[in-house]
């Protein structure tokens, strides 16, 4: 799989987002994308008991452990790349997580505007 390059959303490289828990799309720390990442998990985002609850309530359970597919189950204070469609339903629903702009690949600009990651930004 080809990644697209690594460039943030402020236009330099592509930060990590976390390790521990290990995140991505690759599984490779960031949140890198390419044309097979139809989620488009690239934005870094600060997971909180009150995203993570939302996250449940729309259908996509981030906080309980999956050992068959080695995901621990995330908790508040966890970095995590997010599907960039998800944070914008966050943000509009009032519940969005802080996000590390250095960490965002510069592809969640097809969905989510400039302007919305920064009024969350760390």
């Amino acid at each position: 799989m080809e990644q697209d390059d690594s460039i943030n959303v402020l236009g330099g490289p592509l930060a990590p987002c976390s390790i521990n828990p290990l995140t991505g799309f690759f599984r490779d720390g960031h949140c890198n994308t390419c044309q097979r990442d139809v989620g488009s998990h690239t934005v870094c985002a600060v997971m909180t008991d009150e995203f993570l609850a939302y996250s449940k309530y729309v259908g996509n359970d981030l906080s309980t452990p999956r050992p068959d597919f080695d995901f621990p189950g995330l908790k508040s204070g966890d970095h995590w790349c997010l599907c960039a469609a998800r944070f914008l339903q966050a943000h509009d629903e009032g519940c969005a997580p802080r996000v590390n702009l250095s960490a965002t690949h510069q592809q969640a600009l097809d969905i989510v505007p400039l302007s919305v990651l920064q009024a969350n930004s760390l």
